[in-house]
């Protein structure tokens, strides 16, 4: 099952760390405690429309751009796991949107084949 909160705390953990930031600044910031950020970065906890704002501001990071990363992972995620439940096959053309910044050098999109392990989405050239 697929939990949108762990997605979320991801998101959330790598926007951090890109900045090179601690929990403890980022928390400090949002004005949300250290082990309360933590646990949403984790998935524990579902964090509010007004802690993610205050986190968003924290990490001078737009929510829309939070959520469309967020969104784009969960898209991904949805694929992989269908992918699972079937057999590997050509990348049908309703998915082929959600590969847009997925590229094959020289091979054509109706020959990509998605392979989907587990935890994972791997594209390679049929």
């Amino acid at each position: 099952m697929i939990l949108l909160r762990r997605l979320l705390g991801d998101v959330l953990r790598r926007q951090r760390q890109r900045q090179g930031r601690t929990l403890r600044e980022v928390s400090s910031s949002a004005r949300v405690s250290l082990g309360y950020l933590s646990e949403v970065e984790r998935g524990q906890k579902e964090a509010s429309s007004e802690l993610l704002a205050a986190i968003c501001d924290a990490l001078d990071v737009r929510m829309s751009e939070l959520m469309r990363e967020v969104s784009d992972e969960l898209a991904l995620a949805e694929l992989a796991q269908s992918a699972a439940a079937t057999p590997s096959g050509p990348v049908p053309a309703s998915v082929r949107p959600m590969l847009g910044s997925v590229s094959v050098t020289g091979v054509p999109p109706e020959r990509v084949t998605i392979k989907a392990p587990a935890e994972a989405v791997d594209v390679v050239a049929a």
